[in-house]
């Protein structure tokens, strides 16, 4: 029996206890050639069916999502730790993220008049073709979906490139579009190395590219789909700063600092992991805080109980634990946690420091894992500066009782979305992406839909 290697095989491996639970060879020259062929078919079919037939389509799709919810849980779950009743949620999201579209979408398609005289102009959106998309594991459902639906709405195909440890995810969720008896070639799942990606983004069958992913993977894509001179869409990384005022509800920001910290074990690129606290109150939100995340259980992510569950890969683990101990040697002040959990699963201790600096490694890179950072601001004004001190711009939140401050904080703020009184989520009602080194372009919303459109004039008579 040949070798099974991260060479020939995407390797799926449990987090909680480090088992192999699944090995998927690589596509072959041949397939990959013939999963683009599909799409490029499927395209040519998709865009000639009407606006209302793609909404029934997503219609079926939320439900076979549904009646699939605990298959795809528990493989969320299986392969990259995330615990069982997040996983669900997760799936019930992209339910209604496919309900949401078919019934919103096809207005956000519909011809626009322009300002051109006697109504003899109008704008168009037109479907571009298959989107290669380059997707994390992090949320291997809802990332897809949140991509790929408003992408089908529009006309366009979709083609998947998943990350190697949640392949099992992948083609469940093929199996699940197969099910909601969507045409052939409108999703594709393709199981390739780097060197595939490169061959994908510059075929003609492909017409753009998204990935969500980090900072490295971004550069990579980006550069390579401006060299075949295709559009693209990134979501990368971030490094989210929670402000929290004086005035604020402090029971409340300190509720939703800890939900936004370390939901998914911290692994979420628009989490809370810069805690930026007015001086009067830094004393009491740290004590909050600290004794709310050791009040979190950790633990088996089949447990429906857990809240915190096991790092994703093995590598990353040793990654965040390197930050971590930089972290400490740059001075700060480690106030809960701070290494490796004793077990044979991929743990990490639910960490916060104290007493953190913009010099640190924990305010200046990401911190990918359940790892939160509190950082004193003298007001307002120095807090924002703290929050822009950053390559990233992902997003932000602001805990305050005064409106208008937090108004104006809000457009100093150099981020993609700012949450106001309440933690960061993504939605299908509004846009979601970044700036600086987080990225460019946006999913979800109108934005999302247009993003691979053709934007079409359409001008009569102009004489």
């Amino acid at each position: 029996m040949p070798e099974i290697s991260s060479l020939t095989h995407a390797i799926s491996v449990d987090p909680h206890n480090g088992e192999r639970i699944g090995h998927y060879v690589f596509d072959t020259d041949a397939e990959l050639e013939a999963a683009l062929q599909r799409a490029k078919v499927g395209f040519a079919q998709w865009r000639r069916v009407s606006l209302v037939q793609r909404s029934e389509y997503l219609v079926a799709l939320a439900d076979a999502l549904q009646a699939n919810i605990d298959a795809l849980a528990t493989m969320i779950t299986r392969e990259m730790g995330k615990p069982i009743a997040q996983a669900r949620g997760e799936v019930g999201k992209c339910v209604n993220l496919c309900k949401w579209y078919a019934e919103h979408g096809p207005a956000m398609l519909a011809a626009e008049p322009t300002l051109v005289e006697n109504d003899k102009a109008r704008i168009e959106y037109r479907p571009m073709g298959s989107i290669l998309a380059v997707m994390p594991w992090n949320f291997p459902i809802w990332q897809v979906l949140r991509g790929a639906v408003p992408a089908l709405i529009a006309g366009n195909t979709y083609v998947l490139k998943h990350a190697p440890n949640v392949m099992g995810c992948a083609y469940l969720l093929l199996d699940v579009f197969k099910q909601a008896g969507l045409p052939q070639g409108v999703f594709e799942v393709l199981n390739v190395t780097p060197d595939g990606v490169t061959r994908a983004i510059n075929d003609p069958r492909i017409a753009a590219v998204t990935l969500t992913g980090s900072v490295r993977a971004g550069m990579a894509i980006g550069s390579q789909a401006g060299a075949a001179l295709k559009k693209c869409v990134l979501e990368l990384g971030g490094s989210d700063p929670f402000i929290v005022l004086a005035d604020a509800d402090l029971d409340a920001a300190v509720k939703a600092a800890v939900i936004g910290r370390y939901q998914n074990t911290g692994q979420v690129c628009a989490a809370a992991k810069r805690m930026i606290v007015e001086q009067g109150i830094a004393a009491e939100f740290t004590r909050k805080f600290v004794e709310a995340t050791r009040q979190l259980q950790v633990g088996n992510p089949l447990d429906e109980a857990t809240y915190i569950g096991p790092m994703a890969r093995f590598d990353l683990r040793d990654e965040l634990d390197g930050q971590v101990q930089a972290t400490l040697a740059e001075g700060a002040t480690l106030l809960l946690g701070g290494k490796k959990a004793d077990s044979a699963g991929n743990y990490y201790e639910p960490t916060v420091f104290g007493d953190v600096t913009p010099s640190m490694t924990a305010f200046r890179q990401e911190l990918f894992g359940p790892v939160a950072a509190i950082t004193v601001a003298r007001d307002a004004d120095h807090a924002v500066e703290l929050a822009n001190d950053s390559d990233f711009g992902l997003a932000a939140t602001i805990y305050t009782a005064d409106a208008a401050l937090a108004e104006r904080m809000t457009e100093a703020l150099d981020t993609g979305a700012v949450f106001i009184n309440g933690y960061c989520a993504s939605d299908p009602r509004v846009a979601f992406g970044g700036v600086k080194k987080s990225g460019f372009g946006r999913e979800l919303s109108h934005f999302g839909v247009r993003e691979f459109c053709n934007v079409q004039t359409v001008w009569l008579d102009r004489n």
